[in-house]
């Protein structure tokens, strides 16, 4: 069987794929050709969207899903799904629909299923979810927002760095439906996980995360323990939902993708 030679990333919530940048520059020295395509409506880059992010109102989980598919189905050959965050539980309803030779998810949002709710997770989600009149907007956080949620093992100056180079408005319709997918039995984070013929699956998760703790990890974890179908948890200590991009990323993106290589189907 031919190892994958393609590589797709997706990004999350509050993003856009410049967050991918070092791992696409190290991917890609590696002889990979590495996709990061935005969601729909961020092409624009960061700073179009901090000025007008109104592409991203209204804009849901499912529309969001499709848009991946339709890009991954065109490849012709099956890629290694890489997903940060929300784009996490995008790499898991990929996976369920079929596509993908392997997945990584890290710092994953949960999908549907999963009920641990901690208490740092609500509160880094509350600048979206206390407001029921943001579900159809684009909302930012601020800086001192995004460094309880993003970037709390870093310093409130490395922080605020990292939040001038990605930070852009969230979809909150995304989020709404993430934040209550338990509550719908048709929500797009319904993922068939019982499913033994899908692409091997590995969860990632920071010790420090406050947005998607490591207990909601290992708790969508266990959703596939049912399945015969390789899927694995590895934990990282003392990191943060920020580790694609905080100090000593390059480890976790190299034993990501050894892990997806050595076990894509």
């Amino acid at each position: 069987m031919t190892a994958p030679d393609t590589i797709v990333l997706i990004h999350g919530l509050w993003m856009t794929p410049l967050s991918w940048e070092h791992w696409i520059e190290r991917y890609t020295e590696q002889g990979f050709r590495v996709l990061a395509p935005s969601w729909p409506g961020l092409e624009v880059g960061v700073e179009a969207l901090r000025r007008d992010p109104s592409p991203l109102a209204g804009l849901g989980v499912g529309e969001v899903a499709d848009h991946y598919e339709r890009i991954i189905a065109d490849l012709g050959t099956r890629p290694i799904i890489m997903g940060h965050s929300f784009g996490g539980a995008l790499t898991q309803i990929l996976l369920g629909r079929g596509l993908g030779a392997a997945g990584v998810a890290i710092n994953s949002g949960q999908i549907r299923g999963v009920h641990r709710l901690p208490l740092s997770q609500l509160k880094a989600a509350s600048p979206v979810l206390g407001n029921p009149a943001n579900r159809k907007k684009a909302v930012p956080l601020t800086p001192e927002q995004f460094h309880y949620a993003f970037t709390n093992t870093l310093t409130a100056e490395q922080s605020r760095q990292v939040y001038d180079r990605y930070h852009v408005p969230a979809a909150a319709r995304a989020l709404f439906q993430g934040a209550f997918a338990n509550l719908d039995p048709n929500s797009p984070l319904k993922v068939e996980v019982r499913r033994d013929d899908r692409a091997p699956l590995l969860f990632v998760a920071g010790g420090a995360d406050h947005i998607v703790p490591a207990s909601v990890n290992r708790s969508n974890h266990r959703l596939y323990r049912h399945s015969s179908a390789l899927t694995e948890y590895r934990e990282y200590p003392g990191r943060s939902h920020y580790t694609v991009g905080q100090d000593g990323w390059q480890d976790v993106a190299d034993q990501s993708l050894a892990w997806a290589v050595r076990n894509a189907r």
